[in-house]
């Protein structure tokens, strides 16, 4: 098959990333009659709907999603290609990421980057939300999981791993000399199965005792405050409370830190890789966690 007219893919990757007539048709400088118009013509030309116009929302069809990623990346590379020399001087990179890496690890060496790039405004955003790229105005995202995310590219940052953790002061109340003793106290967020996974490797049968009512909360850097506050043990990435295991606020009674398979990734559209802002962020990311032992 021939490649369909230009001006209907820029109207589908304009609506495909908006999943908006209106706001497309006002980004390229259309009528939103005009359009639909060409969204109407590469319909006919694939002999299948694109969209699906609901009352209050549009919405790829199964045919327009199976288009829409390479379509929106495509047109990605060609405005990186035709972009002035002199964008990327002054611009913003804007990241999206969890709470706990942002507040405990990210943040404190953002300032370092910015000072090290003084005509690029950096903008961090916390969310436990997976940014839809193609809808929101954010340059990179840092996730968890396996780094198998359909139409982006994938960076390794560092492995997660888990170990519990609690203050002394619940400590000194319980005799905790193995691995076991643990489950005489409140697991913070029990439910999580990383409790299993560090229960296992630590030789444990996690359900010896019967579960009981406790706290759950949304993130680890919220655990880690109950934990200080001396409401229950929890599971915590060692490298990201250095701080509070250095002055003593917590403690890690036992040096296993079990790995769940999961990362920390570096994402962002294939179409974006050359763009200099997020070339100098992942070179700054992979010196610092180069230079951080974990």
């Amino acid at each position: 098959m021939a490649i369909p007219p230009l001006a209907a893919l820029r109207a589908f990757e304009a609506v495909a990333r908006h999943l908006n007539f209106t706001r497309a048709a006002e980004e390229l400088g259309m009528t939103q009659a005009a359009v639909s118009y060409q969204i109407r013509l590469l319909e006919d030309r694939m002999g299948a709907p694109l969209f699906l116009r609901k009352p209050r929302e549009v919405v790829l069809t199964e045919t327009g999603a199976l288009f829409a990623r390479p379509t929106i990346d495509a047109f990605e590379i060609l405005r990186e290609a035709y972009a002035e020399p002199t964008t990327d001087l002054v611009s913003t990179l804007s990241i999206s990421t969890m709470p706990t890496f942002a507040g405990t690890w990210l943040s404190p060496r953002l300032g370092k980057f910015q000072m090290n790039n003084p005509d690029l405004a950096v903008r961090l955003e916390t969310s436990d939300t997976i940014v839809d790229f193609a809808r929101e105005d954010v340059s990179v995202a840092i996730r968890g999981g396996y780094g198998n995310w359909p139409g982006l590219t994938a960076q390794h940052l560092m492995e997660m791993d888990y170990s519990p953790m609690l203050s002394p002061t619940l400590a000194a109340k319980h005799d905790i000399r193995e691995p076991a003793d643990l489950l005489k106290l409140p697991l913070l967020d029990r439910a999580d199965r990383n409790w299993a996974v560090w229960m296992r490797e630590a030789g444990v049968d996690f359900w010896e005792t019967p579960p009981k009512p406790g706290l759950t909360l949304a993130t680890d850097l919220h655990e880690a405050r109950a934990a200080l506050a001396g409401y229950g043990v929890a599971l915590l990435t060692p490298r990201f409370f250095r701080f509070e295991l250095a002055t003593g606020s917590l403690i890690q009674p036992f040096p296993l830190a079990a790995k769940n398979g999961r990362s920390y990734w570096l994402v962002y559209p294939p179409g974006r890789r050359n763009r200099p802002a997020i070339r100098k962020f992942r070179a700054f990311l992979l010196d610092e966690i180069a230079s951080d032992p974990g």
